[in-house]
């Protein structure tokens, strides 16, 4: 403890300290992981977030939550690595870059590859660290030095020797199949990457010839266009409406094509006419009884999702939107439209092209799936890897049971290029990291690369290991491979989850992780998903500056409880501001009660505690096992609460009020030892709250460690010490603190003024007597209490209120201090109107004709207002007792 006296400042001013103490963070290298230590190691990889990304709100609670994880671990003793990083975004990278170089009048098209990309770099490097300066202003405890991008030179190569590696296994195969394709980019994408909305467009109803008859079979589309790609008609076996046109065939509308009639169990036969529409190059169930029926797959659409010469002259080139148009011309031109209805459907858009995608056949590189799913569910199965909430592993098996081959390739330019070469001279293919300098059949020089990258997600997978040395052994991937704890959000736990467990096992035969914590999505007040397009997703630098940073982590914490989603709120960091304001202000009086005169380090082992003392060291005990139980399981918002609770209850509003008549005692002895104990809770709850509020608490640390003691962030995490766990003090101190707060209930009801001194009579049957006869100077002291008499079987005194604290009867005598007869009269007159109000909103909230029209936000209004009112009639009508 610093023996020189010095104050805080009155008032907690977060921007004055936040960027001073982690620059010093930083320049101490308390982030740095150590492979060399001897320690055990705990590991965390940061979900890499798009380089071209901004610090949000799910960001904030995600990495709150692994800095919470990595802060605890580091004062564990542990080697803590948290391994930061950015993800190179091909298609969000490539339409920022485009975009940038449409402002400046460049057309990509005009551009070689190496031109484009000396761009992209340049975007890159101006642009792409905001995000990293932003998690460093949250307090991301990360160590920077190890800091990766999904493009670098190492990681590059990661990737493509992973490739090679599958490929040369017999798993990466060259296949002509159905992909999502964004007309805007030319790309194949994602099914991350759609993005579906509801549209309010049209279903045509179109008659399609039955060859030989005068007769027609129906069917309904909500995309006409595709009718030219259309080579069958399915119906369901079962159905036996068309019982007589099994075996028959379909003249096609528009084209001089003659289509057969099919059978398959897929068609619902409930559903429209019962007659589908099979379009297999544009549609995946489509796709699916193509393949199963062995039609032909026409693709009738351009890179650009113009329509191409597999479709009549007539349409050829015309965009897809104008086709539709023609097509509905010429079919109402034939008479072949039998109706059109107003439908509402979901369309899939490309989330960076912002245009619907088409459903396309092209020749892409796809990954086989299902060997490598095997390990990787047997794992989650067993609890070889743990999911938190467990329910997601529901979600897992399903998606894994039912994995298809994955498409790896994109029609981009920026990311990783597939080392696929193929000699120009014999044809023959060359899978390999590093350029080939000439055809290793023919020994030709002409080899021509393949244009396309791999999908984003196939650099990714590889991140818990490849952002270490791999395929390189080192200490480094030795010492942090496998890592502990994977945080992110369940909306990619196919995408990248997935697929690095799969990773993991494919390439070191170990898990990538031992926990995976999904987080909840945000939410609004109104329940609505936080999104750029309802604008209501709130700015977290606003946020600091308005609220400080520690206050806005905890503030989400507390908002945040496994499996739910998060109801975010502005009050909830109000909360968190108050509770860094109550700590600093608690803080700031141990601090001016500590001299060189009045303040003596003690040893816990020699002193005999008094009864506060005891209970306040036994609540910390129970606090530390408590946070760390709910730790355990990831349980960040419970754990919030408990330190919470007892900081704001137990510790300032009892302990630091109960330790202001122990500085004054005359008593040196026990005055310094409630300053030890002030200071000693003190500095462990500092300790257990600074995963949570880092700034705040390694500020107050500076203020009371000990010359020996290292920064908060390096020293140790608080233990259990078995010698305070005194159930006993618990039980006793809980009844002073009874009878505390019913004599100030008993003042506040009945508007006894605070500087008023009264009386007290205490009825009781002997027990209890030794702890409030040794304590009378803390009741006298807390509730303004002149004398103290102890009676048994007494009535109640007139003018008096009373409390009930176990066996005891507490009286007051208010004569002198209120007129009773008003305070009686006051009560009548509330008690009548709560009770008018109560009956009114009642009867409003049991109209079910309110219920039905009345908005859900009014509705829940007026049951807060019901219950607060019904908690306020029950306080009156206990005060009313009270004077009787």
């Amino acid at each position: 403890m610093k023996k020189e006296t010095v104050q805080l400042d009155k008032v907690y001013k977060p921007n004055e300290i936040e960027d001073r103490l982690y620059l010093k963070w930083m320049s101490n290298s308390y982030f740095r992981g150590d492979e060399n230590s001897e320690k055990e190691a705990y590991t965390i990889v940061i979900p890499p977030p798009n380089v071209t990304g901004m610090l949000t709100m799910g960001h904030v609670l995600n990495n709150t939550m692994q800095d919470i994880l990595i802060r605890k671990a580091r004062m564990e003793g542990k080697e803590a690595l948290w391994v930061p990083g950015t993800d190179h975004a091909s298609i969000a990278t490539e339409t920022k870059v485009v975009n940038m170089l449409a402002e400046k009048g460049i057309d990509k098209d005009s551009l070689s590859r190496e031109e484009f990309l000396g761009h992209a770099w340049e975007w890159k490097n101006k642009y792409g660290g905001i995000i990293i300066n932003q998690l460093q202003k949250l307090g991301c405890s990360c160590d920077w030095e190890r800091e990766r991008f999904t493009m670098d030179e190492g990681y590059h190569n990661a990737v493509l020797e992973a490739f090679v590696h599958l490929y040369n296994k017999g798993l990466i195969y060259r296949g002509h199949r159905l992909v999502n394709w964004c007309p805007a980019s030319k790309s194949a994408i994602s099914d991350e990457e759609v993005k579906h909305r509801e549209v309010k467009g049209k279903l045509w109803y179109f008659k399609y010839p039955v060859l030989d008859t005068d007769e027609f079979v129906i069917v309904a589309t909500t995309r006409p266009e595709t009718m030219l790609g259309d080579t069958a008609v399915a119906i369901n076996p079962k159905d036996l409406r068309y019982k007589k046109l099994i075996g028959k065939k379909i003249e096609l509308p528009l084209t001089d094509r003659i289509i057969p009639i099919i059978l398959d169990d897929y068609v619902d036969p409930e559903f429209g006419t019962g007659c589908v529409k099979v379009t297999p190059a544009h549609d995946p169930n489509d796709y699916e009884m193509g393949k199963k029926h062995n039609l032909e797959f026409i693709n009738i659409m351009n890179d650009d999702a113009s329509l191409n010469d597999n479709v009549p002259e007539e349409y050829r080139g015309l965009d897809r939107e104008v086709a539709r148009q023609k097509v509905l011309h010429d079919l109402e031109q034939l008479n072949l439209i039998e109706k059109i209805e107003d439908y509402t459907n979901k369309v899939g858009y490309s989330e960076r092209g912002g245009v619907p995608i088409e459903y396309y056949m092209s020749e892409q590189w796809f990954l086989k799936m299902k060997e490598l799913a095997q390990p990787a569910i047997k794992a989650v199965n067993d609890g070889t890897i743990n999911f938190h909430p467990g329910h997601w592993v529901k979600t897992f098996n399903h998606w894994m049971d039912n994995v298809t081959d994955w498409c790896l390739s994109r029609q981009l330019w920026w990311g990783h290029r597939i080392p696929v070469y193929t000699c120009q001279d014999c044809n023959e293919i060359i899978v390999q990291s590093q350029e080939p300098a000439k055809c290793l059949k023919c020994g030709s020089v002409k080899l021509k690369q393949d244009p396309d990258v791999l999908d984003t997600w196939a650099s990714s997978w590889l991140w818990p290991f490849a952002v270490f040395t791999w395929p390189k052994k080192s200490k480094e991937l030795e010492k942090f491979y496998p890592t502990d704890t994977l945080i992110t959000g369940p909306d990619i736990i196919f995408f990248w989850v997935a697929r690095m467990i799969m990773a993991g096992y494919e390439f070191l035969g170990q898990p990538p992780f031992k926990d995976v914590y999904f987080t909840s999505i945000l939410r609004d007040d109104k329940g609505r998903k936080f999104s750029k397009s309802l604008g209501n997703s709130p700015d977290p630098f606003d946020l600091f500056a308005r609220y400080g940073t520690d206050a806005v982590r905890f503030g989400i914490m507390l908002m945040a409880p496994q499996g739910l989603d998060v109801l975010f709120s502005n009050e909830r960091l109000e909360v968190g501001r108050n509770f860094m304001n109550k700590l600093w202000n608690a803080a700031r009086f141990v601090t001016m009660n500590l001299t060189d005169e009045k303040y003596q380090e003690i040893d816990f082992k020699d002193v005999d505690l008094e009864l506060p003392e005891k209970w306040i060291m036994n609540r910390l005990q129970t606090t530390i096992e408590e946070i760390n139980q709910r730790l355990d399981k990831f349980h960040f918002n419970e754990a919030a609460k408990v330190i919470y609770e007892f900081v704001w209850s137990d510790y300032c509003d009892w302990y630091i009020e109960v330790a202001k008549t122990r500085f004054i005692e005359q008593k040196a002895e026990l005055a310094n030892t409630a300053r030890a104990v002030a200071v000693h809770v003190l500095k462990k709850t500092l300790a257990l709250l600074h995963p949570f509020a880092p700034f705040i608490t390694e500020e107050l640390w500076g203020y009371f460690k000990d010359q020996e003691d290292k920064d908060l962030i390096i020293s140790h995490w608080p233990k259990v010490e078995p010698k305070f766990g005194d159930k006993q003090s618990v039980e006793q101190m809980n009844m002073l603190k009874d009878v505390i707060s019913a004599i100030r209930t008993i003042r506040s009801s009945m508007n006894v003024s605070p500087a008023s001194t009264a009386d007290m009579i205490i009825n009781h049957e002997g027990k209890n007597l030794s702890v409030l006869q040794r304590y009378e100077r803390i009741i006298r002291t807390l509730c303004n209490i002149d004398e103290i008499s102890y009676e048994k079987n007494i009535a109640k005194p007139d003018q008096a209120a009373v409390a009930v604290v176990r066996d005891m009867e507490i009286f007051i005598p208010l004569g002198g201090l209120v007129d009773l007869q008003v305070e009686k009269k006051r009560f009548l007159k509330r008690h009548g109107e709560l009770s008018n109000i109560v009956k009114n909103v009642q009867a409003k909230l049991n109209n079910q004709d309110f219920l039905e029209r009345a908005p859900e936000n009014v509705v829940q209004k007026e049951k807060l207002k019901l219950d607060d009112l019904v908690k306020e009639l029950a306080k009156i009508t206990s005060n009313l007792e009270m004077l009787k």
